[in-house]
């Protein structure tokens, strides 16, 4: 590892825009095929004008062991039928290795899971700072009506492992149902073909703060009162 220089970049907490910055990811509903359910809404609103879903600002780091990246993720607000609009979502290439992140403005979703299907979904708010753990798959999902914008940091030598998420999917979706986001099942999830799925459950609302550390509920919650779900 080469020496580096001490250095600082600045953070424009109400747009996410972080300078200087090394790399700029703009991601296009075009990007996104094979994401969502609504194939029909997501090919018309592509003929439309293929809108911008996210953008990922990147401080040029070295991505080497021992360094850390840093970058800032803004998620439009949208949905592609009832589908919000989200990130792709990924394993990281070294699954050893873990994640923060700190949201600044909006609100929205942190989902993750791991390979034998155990889920986790966490409200993001403005202070929330949440820790993804190593092994565990991870997508934001934009539930809000403004942008969802939030800082990462993570391990240089990371990677990121999107192939596995595009071919097996996430086992939950988040969806807008009477106004509010609720977790239903991707009846197009394909899970690990060498470890069992964990058995599922009907939970297609995400539970109350009461809950939180545990596994659930199954009453339907405004989204001022949910806070995490987990099964598994």
């Amino acid at each position: 590892m080469r020496l580096m220089q001490p250095f600082a970049a600045q953070l424009q907490f109400h747009s996410g825009l972080i300078e200087p910055y090394g790399e700029k990811t703009v991601r296009r509903l075009s990007d996104m095929r094979g994401m969502y359910q609504d194939i029909a809404a997501m090919e018309e609103l592509i003929k439309q004008g293929d809108p911008l879903l996210y953008e990922v600002y990147e401080v040029d780091v070295p991505h080497e062991e021992g360094q850390l990246i840093y970058c800032t993720s803004i998620i439009y607000p949208g949905k592609v039928g009832d589908e919000y609009y989200m990130t792709k979502g990924h394993f990281h290439s070294k699954e050893s290795t873990a994640e923060m992140y700190f949201s600044l403005q909006g609100r929205g979703y942190l989902l993750m899971q791991t390979h034998d299907g155990q889920v986790s979904a966490l409200e993001m708010v403005p202070g929330t700072v949440a820790y993804i753990p190593p092994f565990w798959a991870h997508r934001t999902v934009n539930t809000g009506d403004e942008p969802f914008i939030f800082f990462g940091v993570y391990p240089g030598d990371a990677g990121h492992n999107y192939g596995t998420i595009e071919e097996r999917g996430f086992a939950k979706l988040v969806v807008e149902r009477n106004g509010k986001p609720v977790l239903v099942d991707n009846p197009r999830y394909h899970p690990h073909p060498t470890l069992p799925r964990k058995q599922e459950r009907a939970t297609p609302t995400l539970p109350s703060p009461a809950s939180r550390g545990g596994n659930g509920g199954n009453n339907a919650q405004s989204p001022r009162e949910i806070s995490g779900y987990r099964e598994g």
